[in-house]
Formats: structure tokens, C-alpha cells, sequence
């Protein structure tokens, strides 16, 4: 209406101007009143020219041009002569946007959403954007389950025709979710349904829970998993018919109600491939996860696609498509489904491009791709070149991109963007673990020496048990085949005792060469030369036993020869959800040594992922240790413990098995133990990368030897744990209760043990 009515004034101006004449040929057309504005802006948008004839009813159609641009707040037209001069007030522009009160939402995302309607510094400033910008805040807030929003916008004028726009937000609380209704479903409860949402009422333990704060996206999420529900589960033609959002008249609580039709439920009733195959029909069925009589399932379906769009790419189709087309058959309620194979182009790795990699050099990266420049594309040998990439403890993440060469159908480029961990270090460290007391350590590290991803390490602990000296240093490739070698030099000393174990004190000192041979992908083989001195010393309680074996001399000199196979197919190193890890180890005191002996030690690990951060972890231990030749005895310094928290929970440190002429513990030279734990994130937070905790059970004991294993000797606990890899250490708590514990046993509840470093 405003602007109807200024076209109509300017009109009546220009008429008014016109007495002589009501219509006129431009000669020049003037521009008036610009500050800001370029002259050229308003020709361009000027529905006129010069030349052209003008009367009354071209003036409303220059004006509504000009205010349709949106810089002008004011238009008016007016004659002189011949010239048609056009006045133009410019509206002010938008000097500084400033927002206050928000937490929820950064200031960027809603600065990115103000831009989206127009309202940014150094735009024109329009009164009527003020209204559409109010609306954008709100519904970013909305996304977001704060419905209790409060907008308050200020207009502050400046100098030179500019203005500040100043928004103070009271963002109110999320609104949370009483209820969720589902309506329709007759194939599953609502509890089933309800239990993979990530909205809904929390449970009872999850204290710090959000799963009841509304959001439109998390909604959305939570529908999306629905339709996956029944669509894995044969309802082909499952449908969400609507999803309706009450809100409580004080806007803090929110009911959800979603109506749902299931349909019926499919089965498959043929299974095919189509296409251009590559590789032998039937070692593709072979990855194919449906079969007929298989009740529908679109999650299966696409696995059994991507599997054999991954066995393409091993031979070089990187850009292979599989495409599941199913054909249905209503009234027997049956898909007939065929996989149709498009591999593509074959393709070869032209160049492996590293970024990313300021501190190291490229030849330690290039080193452990399995994906060779020249050859033929692979999925396997890339995936596996980035698992090997990622396991380097100084790289933090590792992304891969495949990019095809320009101007060429069979050639790609990898492109690995690595972003370095920072490797080296000098750390004063203290701590407390209940078998040791107060920890103090020194050290200097680097576990990626001048780039070459050597490591080399100097170090110092102490604490009431153990006072320890050590270098060592290694390079993973010692050669080209990925043959290690490396080195260690040490010194120790143990006041046994303070352990509440045996009464004497070791001071031991020596060196190992190690070599590390990678037999495959997932094995390594490992041997280790060595040598080591040990001094016992006694104190006013050392027991007989001890006495009884220093008799001809206490200092003892060992050559030793250790060497292990491992296998190890675990996916983190550090709580690992999947695969194994297996190891069989051996130790000799070779013939020369004061004493000779040998142990053997066996370790089987197992994680089997049950769901998304829910697994089971089984792990199982033999140690065993003999003497050989001459001696009788295994030296009783290299004997096996039981209890505490890395054996049996619930048993304090070292208390299981045979004691000595002083009723302390004294161990032996056979010891089993096994653990079976459910391992979880803490139910109290959504999700935790540096957090676990499990239900666990423990069974262990220590015999003095193999003939004296009794299966009835063997003690069990049970309780829960928690890990939690904080910014100064690595924190272990668990709450364990004997089940079949005897008298004289020593048990512990609550152990733990604290680490931190400054």
C-alpha cells in the first residue's frame, strides 16, 4: 500500500513538472541522493533510457523497478527540461550483527542461517527482513526442542546512514519427551521398537541421559530406524502414514505419536545375478546373504551387495555397482530378487599422494601400503593399507579418497591425508596403584625420531617395590621386508616384600636384542637374545625357601633366548570390540646360566560383537615354568602370582596359590586363569570413546607345579568394572566378590589404580 502510494505521489509530481507537455523525449537522466549505491546500479534497474519517450504512466513502472532492488526506502521522479532526474533516499546498511545469550547454537550457524534470508554486514538493512529473520532463529531453536524461545531484536542507528542489529536470546529449557505412542504395529511391541530409539524416556540408571530432549533431526533418525526395523524383517511395503508432535500448552513437554501400516510380511523366493560378472558366478553367490525362503531383508540385501562390489574391487573395478532389483509378487507375498553386476572400468593406481605429514618422512608411510603405485586397484590392500597407517602411534587418523585421473578411464590416485600425533616427549610423572603405593616416573620418548618412525626411549620409575632404569630402542624396519630390531638396556630393583609377598629384594640388571619377523598380515614371530644379572638380597624375615636356594651363592647370571608367534586380528589395540589375539611365548636359560629353566607362557583373547558398543571379551592364560638339566628348581624370583586386578578381581595383588615358611605368598610354576566379560559403554553417557566398563567374571589360581593342579583349587569372583582413559592416565576401578573363597584367602572388594602425569 506504502509503496502504491508513493508511485501515485511521484506520478502527480512528475505530471506537475509536465505542464507544458504531458509527454517528452529523454535527453539525460540524472541521479540524485546516492551515498553508497554505484550510479551504474540504478541504470541497469532503470526500465528507461535516454531517447525513450516518457509520460505519466512510465513513471509508476520506474519507481516500483527501483523499489523492487530493495536498496531504496524512498523513489521520486522529477523533470527538468528535457532530463528526467530520479531522487533515490537509500536505505542504511547493516554495520555489525551482534548476538547474545545463545549456548546451544554457535554463533557461526546462526550467522550461516541469518545469511539465508538476506541479514548480513554490510547488506542493505529492510525493516521487513526483521520479521523473516525472527522466524529462521526460532525454527533453528525449534530443531532443537526449545520451543520456551525468547527473540528480542534492536535497531541501533548510526552515523552515515548505517545501523547495528543487536539479538538477545533467552534460549529457555529443551522440551522433553512424556510419551511415545505407536499406532498400527502388530508384528512387534512397542518396547522392541521403542529400545533402538535414540529419543524417548530415559532409563532408569542413565542419569545424565538426553534421550528424552526433543529434536526434529534426532526424530527423524529414530523414524528412518523404524522403516529399517520392518524392512529387515520382510514387510516390503511398510509405510509411515504420519507422525504427529503435541506440545503442552506451557511448552515443555512434548508427546509423539506415529502411525504406521505394516503390510504383509515377504519372503524370497528366487535369488539371481545379472550383468557383467568378472569373477566365477558361484564364488559370488557365495557372498550373497539371502537365500530363497529367507524371510526379506533389505539390510542383508545391501551387505550381500557391498560384498561383492568389494570382491570387484580386489580385481580392480574401484568403481563397481551392484544394484539389487526386486520383483514382487503380491499375492503369494514373494520377491524374486536379482543382483545386476556393472563393474565399470578397471582401473590401476597411477600415484599414492601423502599429505598431511609435516614431521615424518613419506618412505614411512609408503612402507606399509599394501596397495602398490602401477598395480592393479584393490579394496582389500587399501583398506588394509589404512589400518596399518592408523596403528602407528604416531599418526591420529588416517582418511583415504580414490580420485579418478583427469582425462583418463583406467587410472585413479590415492589421496591419504594423515594428521600426526604429536610423538615426542619429556614426562614427570605420579600416580598411585594399591600393590605398589606412590609411582614416580621420568622419561623421554620418541616414537617417531627425527621422522624415521624409529622409537627411542630413555625412562625412570620408582616407587616402594620397584626403582627401574631403562633405554631402548628400535626400528620397525630394519630392513625392506619389515624385519625389526631393536634393543634394551635396564636396571631394577625389587623389595619383594612391599608386595606382601615373600620378604627379600632382587637387584637385577641386563640387556635383549630383539628381532620381530612378520610371517603375514596377522602374524609375527619374535626372538630375543639376552642377558641378565640378578642379586637377592635377604632381610631379618626372609623365608627358608629363600634361604634354602641362595645357600651355594646369591647372585645368579642368566643368557637367556625368548622368542613368540602372535596373531592378532583385533580391530583397536585399545578396547578392541572384535577379533583375536593369540600368542604362544617361550623363555630359556641357556645352558651356562646359573640356573636353567624355561617358561612358557600361552594367551588366547577373543571380543565378538553382539550390537553396536556391546561385545563380549574372553581371554584365557597358561603359564608354565620348568627347570632343565642339572637343576631341580625353577629360580623362585621368576615365579607366577595370582590375584588382584590383572588375574583374579576380588583377591588382593599376589595372594592365590602356595606360600612360603612365612605364610606369605610365594608362587609357583604353573598358573591358569580366565575372564569372561560383557563389555559396555557407561550407561550414563550417550556415547564414550575413552570410557568402558564390563561385567566380568574371573577364574584363577597358582600351583607350585603342574602335578599339583587341582581344578577345585581354582577361585572365582564376579563384579563390574570400569576404564577410563583420562587426559592425565589411564584409570581402572572394579567392585568384585569372591564366590568360592576360603578362610585363609585374602580378599580385596574395591581395587584400583590411579595414574597422572604433569
Amino acid at each position: 500500500m506504502l509503496n502504491r502510494l508513493r508511485v501515485a505521489v511521484a506520478g502527480a509530481l512528475l505530471a506537475a513538472g509536465m505542464a507544458h507537455g504531458a509527454t517528452f523525449t529523454i535527453e539525460d537522466i540524472e541521479v540524485e541522493g546516492l551515498e553508497r549505491i554505484a550510479p551504474g546500479t540504478v541504470f541497469t534497474n532503470l526500465p528507461v533510457q535516454v531517447g525513450d519517450a516518457f509520460d505519466d504512466a512510465r513513471s509508476a513502472e520506474v519507481v516500483r523497478a527501483l523499489f523492487r532492488t530493495g536498496f531504496f526506502s524512498d523513489v521520486s521522479l522529477r523533470r527538468r527540461d528535457n532530463v528526467l532526474v530520479v531522487v533515490v533516499e537509500e536505505r542504511p546498511a547493516i554495520n555489525e550483527i551482534n548476538i547474545s545469550g545463545n549456548r546451544d547454537i554457535k554463533d557461526d550457524e546462526l550467522m550461516d542461517a541469518l545469511r539465508q534470508v538476506g541479514m548480513a554486514r554490510g547488506r542493505v538493512f529492510n525493516r521487513t527482513v526483521l520479521e523473516r529473520m525472527e522466524n529462521e532463529l526460532r525454527q533453528q531453536y525449534y530443531a532443537r526442542g526449545k520451543y520456551n524461545v525468547r527473540i528480542d531484536v534492536e535497531v541501533e542507528e548510526l552515523e552515515r546512514n548505517r545501523v547495528d542489529v543487536n539479538i538477545d536470546i533467552a534460549e529457555g529449557q529443551v522440551a522433553k519427551i512424556r510419551r511415545i505412542n505407536l499406532v498400527g504395529n502388530d508384528a512387534f511391541e512397542d518396547r522392541e521398537i521403542l529400545r533402538r530409539f535414540d529419543s524417548g524416556i530415559p532409563r532408569w540408571y542413565a542419569f545424565f541421559s538426553r534421550r528424552d530432549h526433543y529434536s526434529r533431526q534426532k526424530l527423524s533418525g529414530d523414524l528412518e530406524t523404524l522403516r529399517s526395523k520392518y524392512l529387515d524383517s520382510g514387510f516390503v511395503n511398510f509405510n509411515i502414514d504420519s507422525t504427529q508432535v503435541t506440545l503442552t500448552p506451557d511448552r515443555k513437554d512434548i508427546y509423539v505419536t506415529v502411525n504406521v501400516d505394516e503390510g504383509d510380511q515377504y519372503t524370497i523366493s528366487d535369488v539371481r545375478l545379472g550383468g557383467n560378472l568378472i569373477v566365477d558366478e558361484q564364488e559370488l553367490m557365495e557372498l550373497v546373504r539371502v537365500a530363497p525362503g529367507d524371510v526379506f531383508s533389505r539390510a542383508r540385501i545391501n551387505a550381500s551387495a557391498d560384498a561383492i562390489t568389494r570382491r570387484l574391487g580386489d580385481e580392480g573395478y574401484a568403481f563397481a555397482n551392484v544394484n539389487p532389483i526386486p520383483e514382487v509378487d503380491e499375492e503369494n507375498r514373494t520377491v524374486s530378487l536379482t543382483l545386476f553386476v556393472d563393474p565399470g572400468q578397471r582401473v590401476y593406481v597411477r600415484r599414492i599422494n601423502f599429505t598431511g605429514n609435516d614431521r615424518t618422512q613419506d618412505e614411512v608411510f609408503r612402507r606399509e601400503m599394501r596397495q602398490m603405485e602401477g598395480g592393479w586397484y584393490s579394496t582389500s590392500n587399501v583398506d588394509r593399507s589404512r589400518v596399518r597407517l592408523q596403528r602407528l602411534s604416531f599418526v591420529e587418523s588416517v582418511n583415504v579418497e580414490t580420485r579418478r585421473v583427469p582425462g583418463s578411464d583406467d587410472q585413479v590416485d590415492l589421496d591419504i591425508s594423515v594428521k600426526e600425533r604429536f610423538s615426542g616427549s619429556f614426562t614427570v610423572g605420579v600416580g598411585y596403584a594399591q600393590s605398589e603405593g606412590v609411582l614416580f616416573n621420568l622419561g623421554l620418548s620418541q616414537e617417531n625420531f627425527m621422522g624415521t618412525g624409529r622409537r627411542v626411549s630413555l625412562a625412570f620409575n620408582n616407587s616402594s617395590v620397584n626403582r627401574t632404569y631403562s633405554i631402548s630402542y628400535l626400528n620397525p624396519y630394519y630392513t625392506l621386508d619389515g624385519i625389526s630390531r631393536g634393543f634394551t638396556l635396564f636396571f631394577r630393583e625389587t623389595d619383594a616384600s612391599q608386595l606382601d609377598i615373600s620378604r627379600y629384594a632382587t637387584n637385577r640388571y641386563g640387556g635383549t636384542l630383539t628381532y620381530g619377523i612378520p610371517l603375514t598380515e596377522f602374524d609375527t614371530f619374535r626372538f630375543s637374545p639376552g642377558y641378565e644379572r640378578v642379586e637377592v638380597v635377604t632381610t631379618s624375615g626372609t623365608s627358608d625357601e629363600v634361604f634354602d636356594y641362595i645357600a651355594d651363592g646369591n647372585t645368579f647370571n642368566f643368557y637367556t633366548l625368548e622368542s613368540s608367534f602372535t596373531h592378532d586380528t583385533r580391530d583397536r589395540t585399545v578396547f578392541a570390540s572384535e577379533g583375536n589375539l593369540q600368542r604362544a611365548g617361550v623363555k630359556v636359560a641357556l645352558p651356562g646360566s646359573t640356573a636353567e629353566y624355561f617358561k612358557l607362557d600361552l594367551r588366547s583373547q577373543w571380543f565378538l560383537p553382539l550390537r553396536d558398543n556391546l561385545s563380549i571379551g574372553l581371554n584365557g592364560e597358561i603359564n608354565y615354568a620348568e627347570p632343565y638339566g642339572d637343576n631341580d628348581r625353577v629360580p623362585f624370583f621368576e615365579h607366577y602370582f595370582a590375584g588382584g586386578s590383572r588375574s583374579v578381581r576380588g583377591y588382593r595383588d599376589f595372594s592365590l596359590g602356595p606360600q612360603d615358611s612365612n605364610n606369605d605368598p610365594f608362587g609357583g610354576t604353573f598358573r591358569v586363569v580366565t575372564t569372561a566379560e560383557l563389555l559396555f559403554p557407561p550407561p550414563f553417557l550417550d556415547d564414550s570413546g575413552n570410557m568402558r566398563m564390563s561385567l566380568f567374571l574371573d577364574a584363577g589360581q597358582v600351583y607350585q607345579s603342574y602335578e599339583a593342579f587341582d581344578a577345585g583349587e581354582i577361585r572365582t569372583s564376579a563384579g563390574i568394572g570400569m576404564t577410563w582413559l583420562s587426559p592425565v592416565g589411564a584409570l581402572t576401578f572394579s567392585l568384585a566378590q569372591a564366590l568360592n573363597d576360603k578362610p585363609e584367602d585374602d580378599r580385596q572388594v574395591f581395587q584400583f589404580s590411579i595414574g597422572a602425569a604433569f
